[in-house]
């Protein structure tokens, strides 16, 4: 299999795809083998618009997630799923883990990964758990600038932000006519 720069480069691919519609690899099956090779012209990975140290951009937010994470997190969760979980409700529960396990890293760090995942951005300067064990309100007010440099006032939540921007949420279905009535 190719491993050096001196070997040359891979060989063609046979066979037919498989997957990789969603992005990353794309996998040839032949012979019943499957090999991956990395597909050319992926979309880039976006760097964050604000470092993870630049919490002063923002005082009033750096004070809030200094003495309030809870808050933070709520407005935060409540944007990236698209107003399917309130504000409250995830914030409660980011209280509720962070009383009971001391462990709200691990819960926040699933957000970040999200996000990333949603604006294509990258995973720096570290892994997200890392980011979030190390430095958590660093990491909190950075996911918050970034959602709110994309146009959202955090403010608002999820419904609210669509009805401004002239959008009908994602969440809510769509408006039907009634049909034949006697």
């Amino acid at each position: 299999m190719y491993s050096k720069p001196e070997d040359g480069p891979p060989p063609p691919a046979t066979g037919f795809p498989m997957g990789g519609a969603g992005g990353g690899n794309t996998y040839y099956q032949a012979g019943g083998a499957t090999t991956a090779f990395a597909v050319q012209g992926q979309a880039p990975v976006a760097a964050w618009s604000t470092g993870l140290c630049d919490c002063f951009d923002d005082c009033g937010n750096c004070c809030v997630t200094w003495l309030c994470p809870c808050i933070t997190f709520g407005q935060i969760a409540e944007i990236i799923d698209r107003g399917s979980t309130s504000c409250g409700t995830s914030g409660a529960l980011y209280a509720l883990v962070m009383l009971l396990t001391c462990c709200h890293c691990v819960y926040s760090c699933f957000y970040r990964a999200k996000m990333r995942a949603q604006y294509g951005l990258q995973e720096r300067p570290c892994a997200d758990c890392c980011v979030h064990f190390c430095c958590e309100p660093c990491a909190l007010c950075q996911e918050y600038r970034e959602l709110k440099k994309r146009g959202f006032d955090m403010n608002l939540g999820w419904h609210a932000n669509m009805e401004r921007q002239g959008r009908t949420p994602a969440t809510m279905p769509p408006h039907m006519h009634p049909g034949m009535t006697r």
